[in-house]
């Protein structure tokens, strides 16, 4: 890590002590540094993208999730502090934030890398068009659900080209290792060591096809096709919405562009912290399946 000269912060807007932490953190980093705010609630944008060295963010996962589209486009690592109830991407809890992040500024911990999703829409199944269907990149999944009808959604499932199975089902989730402790743990899929390179498929309550999540190799390509008449909707980390309609799809692979994260725990720090995420600590409630 290098000392960081030009800090970004983003906080969550509709968390009042999101921002009421983002301007003591604004404070505290004081003269012989540049900084500025923004809100993960807007689109993040500043003259000083290209020269920022370090981009704090105030909130949970969520602010993550918005800010990494950022940081990844301008290579900037992230360092997450936690108002949330759970998260597992932030580095330093709330009551711990303003004393901590001295050292991080001064070029303390090391980078961590996650890996992300591809994420290309296709029309009449076949290659995606550059021209009306740019890439978009997920760090936590991408999800197939329910369009406007509300009705289950049809969707076929190909693994490298080979028909894997045809899903009824409420949702079709393909999540990175990062994302394996999001909506597809909700939905009963495994958790991946969050180095993994590998990608899980798990359905949401699924009527007809395979039922059990896949694990699949970090080159695979899976292509989702939706044959519902009401089409579906395609939901990328939470905050794009994109009609799918019948005939199209989408094709998800692990992205060449990964994300980074200010740590200074070591590698086991995960495993050491995984159950009072959760919130069973002891063990109690575990029922999940861990991938490693």
């Amino acid at each position: 890590m290098k000392s960081a000269r030009v800090v970004g912060i983003v906080y969550n807007s509709r968390a009042p002590k999101a921002l009421s932490m983002a301007k003591e953190i604004f404070q505290m980093i004081g003269p012989g540094r540049q900084c500025w705010m923004g809100s993960a609630d807007d689109e993040i944008t500043n003259p000083h993208l290209d020269e920022t060295d370090l981009i704090i963010t105030v909130g949970g996962d969520g602010t993550i999730l918005r800010a990494v589209r950022v940081a990844v486009a301008h290579d900037i690592p992230l360092l997450g502090v936690n108002l949330g109830r759970l998260g597992f991407m932030t580095e330093l809890r709330a009551e711990e934030a303003l004393k901590r992040i001295p050292r991080y500024l001064e070029g303390g911990g090391w980078l961590e890398e996650r890996s992300m999703l591809k994420v290309q829409v296709l029309h009449g199944g076949g290659d995606p068009d550059p021209t009306d269907s740019p890439s978009f990149y997920a760090l936590n999944d991408a999800v197939l659900g329910r369009g406007a009808g509300g009705r289950l959604i049809w969707v076929k499932a190909f693994v490298d080209g080979a028909s894997l199975t045809s899903y009824r089902a409420d949702a079709v989730i393909v999540s990175s290792a990062t994302g394996s402790t999001g909506y597809n743990l909700s939905a009963g899929g495994p958790i991946l060591d969050p180095h993994a390179q590998e990608m899980i498929l798990k359905p949401v309550a699924p009527h007809v096809g395979l039922a059990t999540a896949v694990v699949l190799r970090a080159s695979a390509t899976v292509e989702l096709t939706v044959e519902s008449d009401d089409g579906a909707i395609l939901s990328v980390d939470g905050y794009l919405d994109q009609p799918i309609q019948k005939g199209d799809g989408v094709r998800i692979q692990r992205s060449p562009k990964k994300a980074r994260f200010v740590r200074e725990g070591g590698d086991k720090e995960f495993y050491a912290s995984l159950t009072r995420r959760l919130g069973f600590e002891g063990g109690m409630g575990a029922g999940r399946a861990v991938f490693y």
